[in-house]
């Protein structure tokens, strides 16, 4: 990394002509794609980037450049490059002064990591794709396609700004999915499974990666006998097996402060207001130990911190980063994340969740006379502006008189956030989370998402229509 009084000078350069914050982020990352598809390693990648970006802020707009060059001369011109686009002088002013408070500012994280990946050989990482295509195959002819991938990445940075703050962190990802395709005369149906977080190799003590693709595998076949599902409105328990994805897209982009400050949310200008019912409490939390979304502070420098969105139904804030702070005059809840040095930091989600509640899941199911149970839902969409979504449900089963019965397959959840998160009225004692890679503006950052098994007492169910 670069000496600390060089970014203090680069700092100053950049705020010579004036500005209201800037800050400097420096980037090194190692990782490791290894993928295993159809009987052969399709994909074997390690490999490694470093790079450095300074952005300026004033009068509420935002300039940035950055570089993997790390030469004096190509970091005096991206110092250049901001402060020029900010301003038309063509000479340096006086300069502010800006210190640095050369103390680390870390927060404290539980987060432990036991074994890290990069002291991991190459061939033990691919033992564990093939015992994942291994047990995945296990299932017979039924199984036409077996997609396996391990990843694992290190990433260190540190973040000075003007505000005086310096903070390092270092982030360790391992991640293993298993997408299986399997079909049965003309039905094709897919199974997915992932694990991973911010853990080391020590994730497969845990959960072997035959174990993920295994659970995949079994999925898939599974549904080829699945019963088409029915269609309606109908009463919906989304078990906490599913993980979070609902919450994530129904209501977790719309309390990101830049979608709400430019009018693009449901949720815009209702501070305070009930936007839930009063069981449900939505937290965002980055401080939560070894979860995928978890840090030590943001990518701006701001110590990772549990954030209260929904308190009992009322919206109690928005996610920010520094520069939507600045606009709203309030502080940063630390959630500036970029996908990397080249990208600016904006308002993201870490660990997301709906808090659990009193009841047993069992008193949750019990309760429903004609429903539907989910315990895995797929992929959605979701219009942050009027609220509405629909997604796929991976694996669903009919519940009849408080008792689940039949597997189905071809459900869809069709809703509005807002209806839907009134319209919750038994919220259970367990919390479970699933992970992915959360898109928005062209960058991609790791995420954590949970929901605790909860009722819904009533939403369109998309199926089969009897005829």
């Amino acid at each position: 990394m670069i000496a600390d009084a060089l970014m203090e000078r680069l700092l100053k350069r950049a705020l010579s002509d004036g500005g209201d914050y800037a800050d400097i982020f420096i980037e090194q990352r190692k990782g490791t794609v290894i993928q295993f598809e159809d009987g052969r390693i399709e994909k074997a990648v390690s490999g490694s980037i470093a790079g450095i970006g300074i952005r300026l802020i004033r009068d509420r707009k935002t300039a940035y450049a950055y570089s993997n060059d790390f030469s004096d001369v190509t970091l005096d011109e991206i110092a250049d490059t901001v402060r020029i686009a900010m301003s038309p002088a063509t000479s340096f002013g006086t300069g502010r002064d800006v210190t640095i408070d050369l103390r680390r500012r870390y927060h404290e994280m539980r987060s432990v990591i036991n074994l890290f990946p990069e002291t991991v050989p190459i061939p033990a990482k691919i033992a564990l794709v093939r015992e994942g295509n291994e047990a995945a195959r296990k299932f017979g002819d039924a199984i036409k396609q077996v997609n396996v991938v391990y990843r694992d990445s290190v990433q260190r940075v540190k973040i000075f700004s003007s505000d005086g703050f310096m903070c390092e962190d270092e982030r360790v990802y391992t991640t293993a999915l298993a997408h299986v395709i399997a079909s049965k005369g003309d039905c094709i149906q897919t199974g997915y499974e992932t694990e991973g977080g911010c853990v080391g190799f020590e994730l497969f003590e845990k959960r072997p990666f035959s174990d993920i693709a295994y659970k995949a595998a079994e999925r898939a076949v599974r549904m080829l006998n699945a019963r088409r599902a029915p269609g309606g409105r109908m009463a919906v328990v989304i078990s906490s097996e599913a993980g979070g994805t609902m919450i994530h897209e129904a209501i977790g982009h719309g309390l990101e402060a830049d979608l709400a400050q430019r009018g693009l949310s449901i949720y815009s200008g209702k501070l305070g207001q009930q936007i839930a019912s009063t069981a449900i409490t939505v937290i965002d939390d980055a401080t939560l130990p070894n979860k995928r979304g978890s840090f030590s502070c943001d990518d701006e420098g701001t110590p990772s911190r549990r954030n209260v969105l929904v308190e009992g139904g009322i919206l109690a804030g928005y996610m920010y980063d520094k520069y939507t702070a600045l606009i709203d005059g309030v502080e940063s809840t630390g959630n500036g994340r970029r996908e990397s040095y080249a990208s600016k930091p904006i308002p993201r989600m870490s660990n997301t969740f709906i808090a659990p509640g009193p009841v047993s899941p069992d008193e949750v199911i019990g309760s429903i006379v004609h429903g539907l149970l989910i315990k895995k839902m797929g992929g959605g969409q979701v219009n942050t502006v009027t609220g509405d979504f629909v997604f796929d449900v991976q694996e669903g089963y009919l519940i009849e008189n408080g008792q689940v019965g039949d597997l189905v397959r071809g459900a869809t959840l069709v809703g509005n956030g807002p209806q839907v998160l009134n319209s919750i009225d038994m919220v259970g004692s367990d919390l479970g989370f699933s992970i992915g890679t959360c898109g928005k503006d062209a960058q991609g950052v790791p995420v954590a998402d949970a929901m605790p098994t909860l009722r819904i007492k009533e939403i369109v169910v998309g199926g089969e229509v009897p005829s």
